[in-house]
């Protein structure tokens, strides 16, 4: 799914309608796929009442075209039509179709009851008042008619599963700021592409589900293929993951070398080989400080192991030598959860680097470590994919926590190209960043993945997926959006945000790979 701004989107429908595909045409073809995406919901539900809000823009015309659809299939179908002519050509065609319409002029005040009467007995609720263009504030009329919706539904017993066209009508789609009226939505379809507000706090609150409609664009059509910025769906990651034949063997599925760990952080190593294996890897191999062994090595007797010289319980910079021994078989690398912070374990790191020339992942006070050597991004084998949260992204590039929060995207990408790595940059809507200037967004913002370990987590699954043949952005962009989803999941199953552990994560990738099989 592209990701666009709202002028991006002005530019792309206007160079397709003087290539020869008009706005007729395209809002034909997106009130179609708006249709059938109806219509499957409402058969899998044995639903059968559609009630539509029509505005006066290209949203209002899809949810006509939609509609007037779905009521030549059979449906029950109705709109409420706010600031379009009568003799409007699409409400036409709903009318000559077999739907009901009533024109907001006509029930000053809500006095005749139309619009509650209407939703009453609606199964689904398409909101099409408002469109991408939208700018606050939110004018008195339009507000109203939101707000009678809102106040409607708050007294049904079982309101109307809500699909947005496009947007939520009250979005502003470029900056993310919201109306107080905006009716949040079970689904948001969107055409051809995701509006950027749309994965904005705190416009992403009342989206629901993401999905895009084909609106017939050309494949010539520069400026909406030569858009680089996506957004990870399950069709996209699915995509990604290797085959697995019926006659597989564990060497087809690599191997992952993890130096992590030491005494103050004992669990990460677990969690990221832990998360390795699910992924799907053939074989982990953990390089640990040696006293963290005897601890840990019952918790995963499926990996091998390999351990380090320490001090303190920290890997110490002899280490070097003797993992640079067990190079041969690794098909990728990480480097970097628990390590702590300890001298000796920052001149390991920096050898590391410089030595290792493998399909590598730097986290964590790997990260740390990284940003205090000198030009360490033109000694480390390229490209290698650093995950940085906030914090980790300040102490590499220098920039305040503020900087980086309010230009995510371009912050990313900027130094993605700059050190020729791929960069995962943390947090809500998690951005993954390549040199080539390719740039994916996650659209998960969830506190269950605010939890200790939980980036451990997530840099176990880019090695796994890494060691298995995927090359830096795509192991990145699918590891990353099978922690995000995991991290849902997780949450839906313990019924609370606030209790999910590093630990769950790991319980619930399994249900996210069997959605993607």
């Amino acid at each position: 799914m592209k990701l666009v701004t709202v002028p991006q989107m002005i530019a792309i429908e206007k160079e397709a309608d003087a290539g020869g595909l008009s706005y007729a045409v395209m809002m034909r073809n997106a009130g179609s796929g708006l249709a059938e995406i109806i219509a499957g919901i409402v058969s899998n539900n044995d639903w059968d009442n559609v009630f539509g809000l029509v505005g006066p823009g290209n949203n209002g015309g899809d949810t006509l075209i939609a509609l007037a659809q779905l009521a030549g299939e059979g449906w029950h179908v109705q709109a409420y039509v706010f600031k379009r002519r009568q003799d409007d050509e699409l409400v036409t065609q709903l009318l000559d179709a077999g739907g009901r319409v009533t024109f907001a002029e006509a029930d000053a005040d809500f006095g005749e009851a139309a619009l509650e009467a209407a939703l009453s007995s609606a199964d689904v609720l398409l909101d099409g008042l408002l469109g991408t263009g939208f700018k606050l504030p939110l004018k008195d009329d339009a507000a109203a008619v939101l707000e009678q919706v809102l106040l409607v539904m708050d007294i049904m017993d079982e309101p109307p599963f809500v699909i947005a066209v496009d947007c939520p009508s009250g979005v502003d789609c470029d900056s993310g700021e919201t109306a107080i009226e905006c009716i949040p939505a079970d689904l948001t379809v969107c055409m051809a592409a995701v509006k950027q507000g749309l994965l904005k706090l705190p416009a992403f609150e009342l989206v629901g589900e993401l999905t895009v409609v084909d609106i017939g664009l050309p494949l010539e059509l520069d400026s909406f293929y030569g858009i680089k910025t996506e957004v990870a769906d399950h069709e996209l990651v699915a995509g990604l993951l290797p085959d697995r034949p019926l006659d597989s063997h564990k060497g087809m599925f690599g191997t992952a070398l993890i130096a992590a760990g030491s005494q103050s952080y004992t669990g990460a190593a677990l969690l990221a080989g832990t998360a390795a294996y699910r992924v799907g890897v053939g074989l982990v191999t953990l390089a640990v400080p040696e006293p963290l062994h005897p601890v840990l090595a019952g918790q995963l007797p499926e990996a091998t192991w390999v351990l380090l010289p320490h001090e303190a319980g920290f890997i110490s910079e002899k280490a070097s030598d003797v993992l640079l021994n067990h190079l041969q078989r690794p098909t990728a690398f990480l480097l970097g959860p628990g390590l702590g912070a300890y001298p000796s374990t920052a001149k390991f790191v920096e050898k590391m680097i410089s030595s290792v020339k493998l399909p590598s992942v730097v986290d964590a006070d790997g990260l740390r470590h990284l940003s205090q050597v000198k030009d360490w991004h033109k000694k480390i084998f390229s490209p290698a994919i650093l995950t940085p949260h906030i914090g980790e992204m300040s102490a590499l590039t220098g920039l305040s926590r503020e900087e980086i929060l309010q230009n995510k995207n371009e912050v990313a990408l900027k130094y993605a190209k700059e050190w020729g790595c791929v960069v995962v940059l943390k947090g809500a809507f998690t951005v993954i960043a390549s040199p080539d200037g390719k740039m994916m967004v996650i659209p998960v913002a969830s506190p269950a993945l605010a939890r200790a370990g939980t980036g451990d987590v997530l840099a176990g699954l880019i090695v796994g997926l890494l060691a298995q043949g995927l090359d830096a952005y795509n192991a990145a962009v699918a590891g990353a959006f099978i922690h995000a989803q995991a991290g849902l999941i997780a949450a839906e199953d313990l019924g609370s945000t606030a209790s999910v552990l590093a630990g769950d994560l790991l319980n619930s990738i399994p249900d996210v790979m069997s959605e993607l099989e």
